[in-house]
């Protein structure tokens, strides 16, 4: 009776019109699920990478309105373990940036020291004139200016459309004069100060060259940033001091090695440094990169949760679905149910042969639904470019979503319970009409034929 099961299985599934509406249902279902979650976890997994890869695996800040001084010491002892990879000084602040007649912006000035950022982050990969290059440099003419990199989002705007930037407009600003605005708290003269330690915001003026532009694919980045040499930052913000100083110390650890085995070496060689330096010292913050974004990633992860389980709970009605066909199935079958029972088969073989109607007819639906979903979710960017291109309807926008291209990576762990889920949906669909198929009468059914 088994052979005989599957062959009908087989037979209602090629020739009944219901039976390719239940798996179409079963597909578009699973392929809506499949591409949410792969969207979700492609755009997590991209916000984790970019803040690793650009700000290194650890991060260690000093409290606001404390420096490091003496950092290329730390950097060397940071350096001495194996578990260390690479590590480099950045000085942050914010102002505003004159880049043009008219073309004031807010922005986050870095100063960073070229050379150790290249082996912390791969800087050179989104310049637009250096990019490539092994040793890219702020002054690549060797004219003694300052240089400086200034992101592309703070020169020009992106296409409302393509969301993509006029590189011929931005490559005029190469090369060009800019003015960068800003400043630090300092102690007041003693002639000025009306009480004990009192604090003033002094301006300060940065002048540079840019000398390239740079497009990291992050809007957050590209918006914002402007990169200048440590040296000249710390000069200019911090002119009484004797060498530059640094707030923020970036760290790469070397392949394979944990991030809690990394923390707890970095903590280690900076409470020795610090223990006869810094008053601060203990107060700083030593993090990975990762857990910096944690709380937003987690808000994101609450998102992909509550959306799932929408969409989830709208697919149940493939449930009602495969019940309701099934159920129309029992009724027009009788005669070959009956048949079938007047030959031998037991209620239990009767019953599993619907069971098994539902377990093919969800693994089908679901396999169809997981290609599809793969299909769509690889080449989400040639799609959304095409409706953006026809209809002018910009779907993915980098000011919004943060990246300029949407994650197209397809999650597939979430496609295998998905499959489970839906064969599991088809089978409880399946199972009244499976035993009101089970307890229908031969003899009552065929004693007219």
């Amino acid at each position: 009776m088994k052979h005989v099961s599957f062959f009908l299985c087989g037979r209602y599934l090629r020739r009944r019109r219901m039976m390719l509406l239940s798996i179409t249902a079963v597909a578009l279902s699973c392929a809506l699920l499949l591409i949410t979650a792969s969207l979700f976890t492609g755009f997590i997994a991209a916000l984790e990478t970019s803040t690793t890869r650009h700000l290194g695996d650890i991060v260690l800040e000093a409290p606001s309105g404390q420096l490091i001084t003496d950092y290329e010491t730390l950097l060397e002892e940071l350096q001495k373990p194996a578990a260390v990879q690479a590590a480099t000084a950045v000085l942050k602040n914010h102002g505003l940036l004159l880049a043009g007649p008219g073309k004031v912006r807010p922005v986050r000035v870095w100063g960073i020291q070229l050379p150790q950022r290249l082996a912390v982050s791969p800087l050179q990969e989104t310049l637009l004139i250096q990019k490539g290059q092994t040793n890219p440099s702020f002054d690549p003419q060797n004219t003694g200016e300052i240089g400086g990199f200034v992101g592309i989002g703070v020169l020009a705007a992106p296409d409302e459309k393509t969301d993509e930037y006029n590189l011929d407009e931005v490559r005029r600003y190469i090369g060009q004069k800019m003015a960068l605005t800003t400043g630090s708290l300092q102690s007041a003269p003693a002639g000025e100060q009306t009480g004990p330690a009192q604090m003033q915001f002094r301006r300060r003026v940065l002048r540079f060259t840019c000398t390239d532009v740079m497009q990291t694919g992050v809007w957050d980045l590209d918006e914002q940033n402007v990169f200048v040499p440590i040296e000249a930052l710390s000069a200019v913000l911090y002119p009484d001091l004797p060498t530059p100083a640094a707030d923020i110390i970036q760290i790469r650890l070397a392949p394979g090695v944990s991030e809690e085995t990394g923390l707890a070496i970095v903590r280690g060689i900076w409470d020795n440094f610090a223990k006869d330096r810094f008053a601060w010292g203990p107060f700083a913050s030593i993090e990975t990169s990762r857990r910096l974004q944690a709380r937003l990633i987690a808000e994101y992860r609450k998102q992909m949760g509550i959306l799932l389980v929408i969409f989830g709970l709208v697919s149940l009605s493939v449930i009602l679905l495969v019940f309701c066909i099934f159920s129309l199935l029992v009724m027009t079958k009788q005669k070959d149910i009956a048949i079938l029972k007047s030959c031998g088969a037991s209620r239990g073989d009767i019953a599993g042969l619907f069971l098994s109607f539902g377990f093919l007819n969800g693994f089908a639906g679901a396999a169809l639904g997981i290609l599809l979903g793969w299909l769509i979710t690889s080449h989400i960017n040639p799609i959304e470019h095409q409706i953006s291109r026809l209809f002018g309807l910009k779907i993915w926008k980098a000011g919004v979503y943060m990246f300029s291209q949407i994650p197209n990576t397809v999650d597939w762990p979430a496609a295998g319970w998905i499959l489970l889920a839906a064969v599991a949906a088809s089978v409880i669909g399946a199972l009244i009409p499976a035993f009101r198929a089970a307890w229908i009468e031969p003899v009552r059914l065929l004693r007219y034929e």
